[in-house]
């Protein structure tokens, strides 16, 4: 039986984990932190619980894709949003409440925008268009090389053509006139970590996937239950995890590595390595290539870092829906600055998700647990944050504000996290939350390649490798390792006939 080493449990590696399991690998896996999930992980305090990162999920086929693929039952269970959230504008004061049902979704901007179920059909079937066109073409299979790449976007329809060129924030405008609708759509594009301004129009895709082909989901008792799910799922097929180990270095043989080596200079050897820690961090600070030196990793474009928030509030906030995002009303000049700390933060804007809406088991009975992120520049652009009191406190005032409630005082709970954590914690280059972003010249066969360049028993799954960012991307870039891996190496056994 050959032995596979995945180093990092993030939610790449759990479902690459269970893929080669099935297919007859004896896989263990290493991770730094003291429990699994990567960025898709937990915190408890004084009696709340919060997830740490992500807070719901679009594409819910792609965890139905995995557990057939992996032969498990659903270890978790989906609750779809409705509405998905609501964004809320400083200036009016006004809230919108985004709705699937594209009726309900009109009434909802009748006054700033009265041809909009006209004019929402027709840029979500420009949308839908483009993602059935390139999604199973493009992101959802391995490239060789560049020119295979090319080659295959060649077959995308050329109609599509002026997406590649233009911005998101231009498609919207081609659709839409009132800010507040063309702000509320282009928030998709805050999800891959970067503003609708240096975003390809090509994302507009993720506005079909939210309003019309699968919406955006949550989990019962919380985010981290997909984490306790696929674990249980690993015991049971005898996966094991060893806890605090971080990988500081390698010993190889010609073209294969041997072992990777842990701070305390274990040896860990296997077959083959999937990587799951940040691709190019990795390559970087690890396998020491050049192409992926530091100074070379400053000059590509990565996603903007998080600043999170959790906050245990001593009372029930039935003002606050389950997701949130806050503008203000200065969206281009904001979008436009903020990655390189030009702009102040003391009217940031910021999303929030009130945990306990839907999973009243994450704080005390009659109290609240509040998560709050704030994109904010990476740590190139602002490495002192001996101010994060300041710019959590104008948050909290800010929030308290909108809903007309006094936070502030009710707080018996908080956690800051800031750039510096997330750099340290997750190994994240300078911070970024997300990884590298996703221009064109990032995205694809541009992109990190999932098999390593020098050696051919190295692999890598999920953040700043193929296909890209957010869970659903996590679960594809493990079939797409795993189907190399297979490619590679060959079947190991047959598929089983039952679970």
């Amino acid at each position: 039986m050959p032995n596979a080493l995945i180093i990092g449990t993030g939610l790449g590696g759990l479902t690459a984990a269970l893929r080669l399991s099935r297919r007859g690998y004896k896989v263990h896996m290493v991770e730094q932190y003291h429990q699994a999930g990567g960025r898709l992980n937990q915190l408890k305090k004084d009696g709340f619980t919060f997830d740490m990162a992500p807070s719901f999920f679009s594409m819910s086929y792609e965890f139905t894709e995995f557990i057939n693929d992996a032969e498990i039952p659903m270890p978790f269970e989906f609750i779809e949003l409705d509405p998905l959230y609501s964004v809320n504008f400083r200036d009016s004061g006004e809230t919108y409440r985004i709705y699937k049902n594209l009726d309900k979704l009109a009434n909802e901007f009748k006054a700033v925008e009265p041809d909009f179920r006209e004019n929402i059909e027709k840029y979500l079937n420009s949308a839908g268009k483009f993602f059935h066109d390139s999604t199973d073409l493009v992101i959802k299979r391995n490239f060789r090389n560049i020119a295979e790449y090319i080659i295959t976007l060649a077959r995308v329809p050329w109609g599509h053509a002026p997406k590649m060129l233009r911005s998101f924030w231009s498609e919207v405008s081609k659709y839409f006139s009132s800010r507040e609708v063309k702000e509320t759509l282009s928030l998709v594009a805050f999800f891959l970590g970067a503003t609708p301004f240096d975003t390809p129009a090509v994302y507009s895709l993720l506005s079909y996937t939210e309003l019309v082909h699968d919406g955006y989901h949550n989990v019962k008792g919380g985010m981290y239950k997909i984490v306790d799910g696929l674990v249980k799922e690993m015991e049971k097929q005898d996966i094991d995890i060893t806890f605090h180990t971080s990988i500081k270095s390698f010993e190889a043989q010609g073209s294969k590595v041997t072992a990777f080596i842990d701070q305390n200079d274990k040896k860990w050897e296997a077959d083959i390595f999937v990587v799951n820690a940040d691709a190019a961090v990795f390559r970087n600070k690890i396998m020491h290539k050049k192409s992926f030196s530091t100074p070379k990793l400053d000059k590509q474009k990565w996603t903007l870092a998080p600043f999170t928030m959790y906050l245990g509030i001593d009372k029930k906030l039935p003002e606050l829906e389950h997701h949130s995002y806050f503008l203000g009303d200065n969206f281009k000049e904001y979008a436009s600055k903020i990655f390189k700390n030009s702009i102040s933060l003391d009217k940031p804007y910021y999303y929030v998700t009130n945990v306990s809406k839907y999973n009243e088991d994450c704080a005390p009975e009659g109290q609240e647990a509040v998560f709050i992120l704030c994109p904010v520049p990476d740590l190139r652009y602002k490495p002192d944050w001996n101010d994060q009191e300041e710019l959590a406190d104008n948050i909290i005032s800010d929030l308290g504000n909108r809903i007309k409630t006094n936070i502030k005082d009710h707080i018996v709970s908080k956690t800051i996290y800031a750039p510096p954590f997330w750099e340290k914690t997750f190994g994240l280059h300078r911070g970024s939350g997300l990884g590298l972003a996703h221009d064109l010249n990032q995205i694809g066969a541009f992109r990190p390649s999932n098999a390593d360049e020098d050696y051919d028993n190295v692999y890598y799954v999920g953040s700043s490798t193929v296909p890209g960012t957010g869970l659903p991307m996590a679960v594809i870039s493990s079939k797409l390792v795993v189907e190399r891996i297979e490619k590679d190496y060959g079947p190991v056994h047959k598929k089983r006939t039952s679970v």
